[in-house]
């Protein structure tokens, strides 16, 4: 423990926050480089460490143990004697660079030493069902299965194309939902019960399906949480309007961007092999100390990676193989010839209904959105035009021209009298009621409704929709309400009335329902700073570091109640020998009873030389 002490009081600053972090030392308890050294060669800790490190880590580990102090060389030879089928020097080197840093064993010129409580946990393993040296340099990796059929790739590659539309259409719906409305986020985490069957229904997808998805969305950025709501971002606005491969395209390098480098790893090693039991036996046989968490990381992966096509029934698609190396430029490329190909054009029908004959382009049915409702979101889409939603989009700041000529742009049948009519009907309407801040310096203050149309302001005054509203009439034209503007003005729009808001000026503006909602990243406090500031502040220089860990040995023998051979340097420079049972240590001292002369000593620890334990 001395060794590895001094070893990490001699480490700077950054690398000794590197050991901390790679070795994930819980900081309580830690207030010395002892305590730390202790908590590295703790028992348990090594195990957790050990069931992190693959295979052939562990062979080079494991004979290195065997050998006591190997060279490198020695290592390569041995761990070609048990058929290891890794002999490269540089591979070796790179691991046992790797093991030096994980503080498992301490590397001197070109020879390697495991620490002693390393190499007596690894001892340990056979009796504990684990894998000895030559298992664990011999064993090979189970066989891969055999490639897929050409029957059985297409059926995959057609599943894939099918779950990447149906992820791009589901996760288009949900963002569209939640800028119509957000979702809130509940204290303990996940989405209420209410908001998760509303965006369900809107993405048209089973219940369960909806937090996976969401989670899928969040990571690509394209929603956010603010204020305990999930809401659409400004990156989710951009998407919208990509094309469908795009879109998916967004989705997959997310998912690869979050994809940790091991798992990345294990997944190149085993091109084609199927994520079910071929994959768990694999990191069984990889992460042989217990690859349980490996198995847990691939699984929450495996599951979005099904759900937006990287994979199909566990196996790795021709686009998803291309994720995984990532080209996301190629994976586009592929997914882009599998996924049925967009249409511009629709059939504009006289009670209203507007039809695609295909999937629509993104940039298209994100402009229909604007002033029509979603009928049925298929392959072939349907949409529906009526006032409430034409009055939507003049209140985003359409009019009844650019709608009228952007419908006649992309119908396949002409603009039918019964839509020229509800449109610009709309737009006559729409305006006859404004809304307003009584200040507009108070934009949260009181408000007022204004209407030229007597009659439509009286339906307001008593529609029993407005109660909590507590309209007061001051004249035949004018309403107030002590609630802020843009609570009546999307209260009346909510209604259906035909309400415009307005500025201090009379002129009308266009207010966002929800903004847009900006990612943000919480910077979380590196915890291992603190701790180092603490070590470095306990640490004494060398003198006070050697007594300390003098103490430690001589608390130790208090606490257990043995007899030591303690060395001490007399005055005139002798060293001599006394068989001690240490009683108690404070102020640079310690007292002793002497069990060879039976009385008791009190010695300086400042000219002990040595500690051991009695013969």
């Amino acid at each position: 423990m001395l060794t590895l002490a001094s070893r990490l009081r001699a480490l700077n600053d950054a690398a000794l926050r590197r050991t901390i972090a790679l070795r994930s030392v819980n900081p309580h308890g830690i207030h010395d480089f002892f305590d730390l050294a202790e908590a590295l060669l703790d028992p348990a800790a090594i195990q957790v460490t050990l069931s992190h490190l693959d295979r052939s880590t562990l062979a080079v580990l494991a004979v290195a143990s065997d050998l006591g102090a190997p060279s490198l060389d020695e290592l390569v030879e041995r761990l070609a004697d048990l058929g290891h089928d890794t002999q490269d020097a540089a591979d070796i080197c790179a691991r046992v660079t790797h093991l030096d840093e994980l503080m498992l064993l301490t590397r001197t010129d070109d020879s390697v030493r495991p620490y002693p409580a390393v190499t007596a946990r690894l001892r340990a393993w056979p009796e504990e069902g684990l894998p000895g040296t030559a298992d664990l340099a011999g064993v090979p990796a189970p066989t891969a299965l055999a490639p897929l059929s050409a029957t059985d790739g297409r059926f995959t590659e057609r599943l894939a194309a099918e779950r990447a539309f149906a992820a791009v259409s589901s996760i288009a719906e949900l963002l569209t939902e939640l800028g119509q409305e957000p979702a809130r986020e509940l204290s303990r985490g996940g989405l209420g019960l209410p908001d998760t069957k509303r965006l369900a229904m809107a993405m048209r997808v089973d219940i369960d399906a909806v937090a996976p998805l969401v989670g899928i969305a969040a990571r690509a950025e394209l929603v956010a949480l603010g204020a305990g709501y999930w809401s659409q971002s400004a990156a989710g606005v951009d998407w919208l309007v990509m094309s469908a491969s795009e879109r998916w395209g967004v989705l997959a390098a997310s998912w690869l961007g979050v994809l940790p480098a091991d798992v990345r790893q294990i997944l190149a090693q085993r091109p084609g092999v199927a994520w079910g039991d071929a994959m768990h036996r694999f990191v069984a046989w990889l992460y042989p100390a217990g690859g349980t968490w490996m198995d847990e990381r691939i699984a929450a992966f495996a599951r979005d990676a099904e759900l937006i096509g990287i994979t199909a029934r566990q196996t790795t698609s021709a686009a998803g193989a291309s994720v995984l190396v990532g080209d996301i430029d190629a994976a586009i490329a592929t997914i882009t010839a599998s996924l049925p190909a967009e249409v511009g054009t629709v059939y504009l029908q006289h009670d209203l209904s507007i039809v695609a004959p295909g999937p629509l382009s993104a940039s298209i049915d994100a402009r229909l959105r604007t002033f029509a409702d979603v009928e049925s979101r298929e392959l072939a889409s349907s949409y529906r035009l009526s006032g409430a939603s034409v009055n939507r989009a003049l209140a985003a700041g359409d009019d009844a021209e650019s709608i009228l000529q952007f419908l006649s742009a992309i119908s396949l049948t002409g603009v039918p009298q019964p839509v020229d009519y509800l449109i610009r009907d709309a737009a006559d309407r729409y305006g006859r009621v404004r809304v307003g801040s009584v200040d507009p310096a108070d934009p949260a203050g009181p408000s007022y409704v204004s209407s030229d149309d007597s009659a439509v302001l009286g339906a307001i005054a008593v529609d029993q929709t407005f109660t909590a509203l507590a309209f007061e009439s001051v004249s035949d034209t004018r309403l107030t309400s002590a609630h802020p503007a843009d609570a009546v003005f999307w209260a009346l729009t909510d209604a259906r009335y035909p309400v415009a808001a307005e500025n201090a000026a009379g002129e009308v503006v266009h207010p966002r329902r929800h903004p847009v909602v900006r990612p943000t990243r919480t910077e979380l406090p590196d915890p291992t700073i603190a701790l180092v500031e603490e070590l470095r502040a306990t640490d004494g220089g060398e003198a006070k570091a050697a007594n300390a860990w003098l103490a430690r040995q001589l608390d130790s023998a208090i606490k257990h109640r043995e007899t030591v051979l303690v060395s001490v340097r007399m005055p005139d420079g002798d060293v001599v020998d006394y068989l001690l049972e240490p009683a108690s240590v404070g102020g640079g001292r310690f007292r002793a009873r002497d069990r060879r002369a039976d009385i008791e000593r009190t010695l300086p620890l400042s000219s002990v030389v040595s500690i051991v334990p009695a013969p």
